[in-house]
């Protein structure tokens, strides 16, 4: 063959493979048609009414069921409890430190310090005493940032040593029936998770109740802190009547002979008058099943949400007759002071302080660990 022949057979069978080429490419898929026609999904199992095992094909829980870490990373409750008010303790630290450095005292620099603990969120009231008390016979005197702060300390504990009372569980009441309610957010499921960790931890049968049928996701979140515990989770569809599920609850609390049932609510904004009016129906109908129900009514609080916080507790505390305080997230702010605000307003008890995700880092409330890690004392009993 010669020289020409062959150049044309080689030209003839590029064009041939790259026709081929462009037809295979235009081919439609079989599996992309199947991708883009995807077919329908079967219909969703009917919620269990009554779980008490964990799903066989567990969900990946939710941004705030945070795993534990292995014992050797954890650390003891005061290391936690001052990690955790960093921010807090580190604004009034800095701004105690920026006021009172080789200064002698004047008004001005009282007048400084008020408005450093008033930006906590301590209140106007506690502000106040708390300059004045650091004011007391030392006009004209240097002062340090250290005596400033141990001032603030013993005042803080002062306040807050009346409210701090742990959450009394009565074994003559059974089930001891713990109503939590807050708003949107603040951490209502995984407080109620926390919990239950706490009480199976010393022995005591539990039932939760998935109260928050609003939200699908809430419901699965309940049932996977239940699951790592064995504990029981009494829960309905989404969408279902919650004070209705309240009363199966106790019902079937009393019949499990249940010595604690924990009861989670849909978050609600204080200022929605049919929501806290739903609330109210909750309360009414468990009172119809045990005429003392519910025994406790906790009131999860977010610290982030600071001077607001006051209004949550006044009109929560009127509609559903809220027993005690848990306040969280305190690990998310500067202004954790507004737990002070709160106590001397309200007198309420707080049971309970949280300053992080992981279940141990819910713990009962000590009035003098929180005072001296908002002064931002390094050590626990300096």
């Amino acid at each position: 063959m010669s020289a020409e022949s062959k150049d044309k057979a080689g030209f003839l069978g590029r064009l041939f493979k790259m026709r081929h080429a462009e037809e295979s490419f235009w081919e439609p898929n079989p599996e992309a048609v199947e991708e883009t026609n995807p077919a329908p999904e079967p219909a969703p199992e009917p919620v269990a009414e009554f779980a008490t095992e964990p799903p066989a094909a567990e969900p990946a829980p939710p941004p705030d069921v945070v795993e534990e870490p292995a014992p050797a990373q954890k650390l003891n409750w005061w290391a936690r409890l001052r990690h955790g008010l960093a921010r807090s303790s580190s604004s009034i630290a800095q701004g105690v430190a920026d006021i009172f450095t080789k200064k002698k005292l004047s008004a001005d620099m009282l007048e400084d310090l008020e408005d450093v603990l008033v930006r906590a969120d301590l209140g106007v009231a506690a502000a106040t005493r708390i300059a004045a008390l650091v004011g007391k016979g030392r006009y004209d005197k240097q002062i340090a940032p250290e005596e400033v702060r141990a001032i603030l300390a013993d005042e803080v504990e002062r306040v807050l040593a009346p409210v701090a009372r742990p959450l009394e569980i009565d074994a003559a009441k059974k089930p001891f029936v713990i109503l939590v309610v807050g708003v949107n957010g603040s951490g209502k499921t995984t407080t109620i998770g926390k919990l239950a960790a706490k009480f199976s931890a010393e022995g005591k049968k539990l039932m939760l109740v998935a109260g928050d049928t609003f939200r699908a996701a809430a419901i699965e979140q309940l049932k996977i802190w239940g699951g790592r515990k064995n504990v029981p989770v009494f829960a309905r569809e989404p969408g279902a009547d919650a004070a209705g599920l309240a009363f199966d609850a106790i019902k079937a609390a009393q019949e499990e002979n249940a010595d604690v049932l924990l009861m989670d609510t849909a978050g609600r904004l204080q200022n929605r008058t049919e929501l806290m009016a739903e609330l109210e129906k909750i309360v009414r109908v468990m009172k119809k099943v045990d005429a003392e129900a519910p025994h406790a009514v906790l009131l999860v609080l977010d610290a982030t949400v600071g001077q607001n916080a006051l209004s949550q507790v006044e009109i929560f505390g009127r509609t559903a007759g809220v027993t005690g305080l848990v306040m969280t997230k305190l690990d998310g702010t500067a202004r954790g002071g507004i737990l002070v605000a709160i106590a001397e307003k309200f007198g309420l008890p707080v049971h309970f302080i949280g300053v992080g995700e992981q279940a141990d880092d819910l713990e009962p409330f000590t009035a003098r660990d929180f005072a001296r890690a908002i002064a931002g004392f390094e050590e626990e009993n300096a």
